[in-house]
């Protein structure tokens, strides 16, 4: 007291000190000649803590000079003025004239102590300053478990209490929770050291911490604190902005604070127990037993499937059995035989077809009439038949190079043959070298390791750049957890997140493992010359398994990745390989029903870049933004539609320059003119003009290209007579010869005598009308 006196007659202030109680108001006037001191004593024990709270008031007339209040402790030095200015924003002043501070309490060294701090309250106004100076005991100081406490907080108000771990938890949730969003506050966990970081301005400095509207939680370690306690801080921020809200406008005076109200909120806060370590451990195992049972269950399956097989062949159900010729390889020259038995119908042989009469054999002949009548408008019909026969599903054992059947337009003229049976299969239309077509698949396994080593690298190391800066800094808003189920282990956050994608990754290796299995069983029954594997089904290629396996093991590395620290910049890292999955499924669910159409594995992944491309600019542009999801709406209807298109119509169907010209043509004919029946492009034809008005002679003429077959003469078109004996002597069993006229208009075969169907003669109109002569 007497060294204070003294520092303020040096100063030359008159010193006015007295004696102050706890809960007792005071009010006084301080000037730059005047300084109040008000000394205050309590007693302290080592087993029990209290808080003590200094609150201040000063009237609007202090607002050009501050009342300064210096709170002096054995061990710490507390100071603030009144009004508080608190920055914000853009560097906005926001004015607080009632302002109210926790002091930190310094432990007791023995088991009960009196402990003195002085108040001290001085202004550099030349004027009088009143104020009010109220110093309070917080009864409720130190937090039990359990045991929830409700309170309010201002941005000039802050609170904080004390917790101090059992000897029986090794951590404890801190749940904050209030009523209403706004005003945005901050929960911050800080270590038992004086000062304590209570403003919206330094709340940060120390500690960990995490933004809040209506619920917060933190999970803390006894390990994390030497002394097994902590503080629980809660601020009330100046702006809403950092929780989502709004920034509100004031008027821009330069120098000049807002004064914002209270900006009070009522808070609750409670601390409970978290999970124990047996709960970690027993968690964990049990996670781990239940996508270990998938393995077990699997090598019993196949245990049983091998045993069944055993047990069939020690009773002769498996013995080698002769079977006929089927129609497929008789109707191609093929010589490979297909088991009925596997396949579980009778033999092929009491099949018909759909344009041949139902017997025995089938000749050359009535093949090339059927392949000539019904595909001559795809321009197969120069194709001379030797070619499509010989042809057996078998592996080339000279080369694996696609010679014969290099695209989809080489082998449709097989495909139009087979098509005509009775009863077809899709295992009827794979007629691509299956060698080559396993290289080609497994691309897609190569290119996927290649893309998830080149992807997953960076990606850990990010996240566990984001795992360091989080616990270094304790700013936990960086990360996007569900804080009241995230349990921490080491130094991870979220470590039951992580665990949770161990299924992704054990089921995807088993996955893997079975269709290894598989492989290695098909290669086998090749190499034995199985007649099962050589003919029944379509042929197995693993290339997409094994890109089905690999990218589900990566969607669990990548979603693990993830969790480590979830946030707005790398929610990819948990989608991408989800649309690599879909992707590849749904080109293995293609490839079951057409097998000889092979996407390229490039032009996959390419597309699913661009997919991915698209999820990433959502997630960036896409919050509120209505004209985006027009575009992207629009975008993703009119691909859907191209991509179903091309996928249904394959080899059928393709996109180009002249793609307008043949939909208005298809529209015309098929609803303006009304025409029924499937309409197709007569190339194969050629047009004479008649001398009768109004009509020309349609002419089919047999041979081939490459057989010498000639056009009709131009010096008859002018006499009907020449014209006809022309006709007459064609030959009405040779092939069609391809001779495109843009004389000829498209005449639904279906309209034209069976006699001009097959080669011959007949007067058509010239306009396109529905009606024939």
């Amino acid at each position: 007291r007497a060294a204070a006196a003294a520092a303020g007659a040096a100063a030359g202030k008159s010193v006015e000190q007295e004696e102050a109680a706890f809960e007792r108001p005071y009010g006084g006037a301080v000037d730059s000649e005047r300084l109040h001191i008000y000394a205050f004593n309590h007693t302290v024990r080592r087993n029990r803590t209290e808080g003590v709270r200094v609150a201040v008031n000063v009237s609007a007339a202090a607002r050009e000079a501050p009342v300064l209040v210096v709170v002096r402790q054995e061990e710490a030095v507390l100071s603030f003025q009144v009004p508080l200015i608190l920055r914000g924003l853009f560097q906005r002043k926001y004015r607080y004239e009632a302002v109210g501070r926790t002091l930190c309490q310094p432990p007791a060294q023995n088991e009960s102590e009196v402990q003195f701090f002085y108040v001290d309250v001085s202004t550099l106004s030349p004027a009088n300053v009143s104020y009010q100076l109220l110093v309070t005991r917080v009864e409720s100081f130190v937090l039990g478990t359990h045991q929830p406490l409700d309170f309010t907080a201002t941005a000039a108000q802050p609170q904080y209490f004390k917790y101090e771990f059992p000897e029986e938890l090794d951590s404890v949730i801190v749940k904050v929770t209030s009523a209403t969003v706004f005003p945005c506050s901050v929960i911050s966990i800080q270590d038992i050291l004086c000062p304590v970081y209570d403003l919206d301005n330094n709340v940060a400095f120390i500690g960990m911490y995490q933004t809040m509207t209506k619920k917060a939680a933190i999970t803390v370690q006894k390990k994390d604190f030497p002394s097994h306690s902590f503080y629980v801080v809660v601020v009330v921020k100046t702006e809403d902005q950092a929780c989502g809200g709004a920034l509100h406008y004031y008027p821009f005076s330069e120098d000049e604070p807002v004064d914002q109200g209270s900006r009070q909120k009522a808070l609750n806060v409670v601390v409970s127990p978290a999970i124990t370590s047996q709960a970690y451990v027993s968690g964990t195992l049990f996670c781990l037993g239940i996508f270990l049972s998938f393995y077990v269950v699997t090598l019993l399956i196949a245990c049983w499937g091998a045993w069944r097989q055993r047990r069939k062949r020690a009773m002769g159900l498996l013995a080698p059995v002769e079977t006929p010729r089927t129609d497929t390889a008789r109707l191609l020259g093929d010589s490979g035989v297909t088991p009925d038995p596997f396949l579980g119908r009778p033999p092929y042989s009491t099949y018909g077809y759909g344009s041949f009469d139902n017997a025995s054999t089938v000749s050359t002949e009535n093949v090339s009439d059927s392949l000539l009548s019904t595909e001559a408008s795809y321009g197969y019909a120069d194709r001379s038949l030797e070619n499509l026969v010989g042809r057996p599903r078998l592996d080339s054992l000279s080369s694996v190079e696609e010679d014969d059947y290099d695209t989809l337009t080489d082998i449709d003229s097989d495909k139009n043959v087979i098509r005509t049976k009775q009863y077809l299969y899709v295992a009827d239309l794979a007629r691509k070298d299956k060698r080559v077509l396993r290289k080609k698949y497994q691309i897609y396994f190569w290119n996927i390791a290649t893309i998830a080593v080149f992807y997953a690298l960076p990606v850990i190391q990010l996240v566990i750049t984001y795992q360091t800066v989080v616990n270094v800094t304790g700013n936990q808003d960086i990360c996007y957890y569900n804080f009241l189920c995230a349990h921490p282990l080491g130094n991870l956050s979220a470590f039951n997140n992580i665990i949770s994608n161990l299924g992704y990754i054990l089921l995807g290796l088993l996955f893997l493992i079975i269709i290894l299995q598989r492989e290695i069983s098909y290669n086998g029954a090749l190499m034995r010359n199985d007649t099962q594997a050589l003919e029944c089904g379509i042929p197995k290629h693993f290339g997409l398994f094994y890109a089905m396996g690999t990218a589900l093991m990566m969607e669990g590395i990548l979603s693990a990745c993830y969790h480590v620290c979830p946030n707005y910049t790398n929610f990819q890292f948990d989608t991408s390989f989800m649309y690599m999955i879909a992707g590849l499924c749904m080109l293995k669910l293609y490839q079951k029903r057409h097998p000889d159409i092979n996407a390229s594995a490039y032009s996959a992944y390419a597309c699913l870049a661009v997919v991915i491309f698209f999820s990433v600019v959502g997630v960036v542009f896409g919050k509120g933004n209505t004209a985006f999801w027009v575009i992207f709406s629009i975008i993703h209807i009119v691909s859907t539609l191209l991509l179903s298109t091309q996928l249904y119509y394959m080899g059928r169907w393709r996109l180009d320059s002249g793609i307008l010209h043949r939909v208005v043509h298809m529209v015309y004919t098929d609803c303006i003119r009304q025409c029924s029946g499937p309409m197709y492009v007569v190339s194969s034809s050629a047009c004479l003009p008649s001398p009768v008005p109004g009509l020309w002679f349609f002419y089919l003429k047999g041979g081939d290209k490459r057989s010498g077959a000639k056009k009709p003469p131009r010096g008859q078109h002018g006499k009907s007579k020449s014209s006809n004996s022309h006709l007459q002597s064609s030959s009405t069993k040779d092939q069609l010869i391809e001779q495109p006229s843009h004389f000829c208009p498209e005449i639904p075969m279906s309209r034209l005598p069976k006699s001009l169907r097959h080669g011959g003669r007949g007067i058509l109109p010239r306009t396109l009308g529905c009606t024939w002569p």
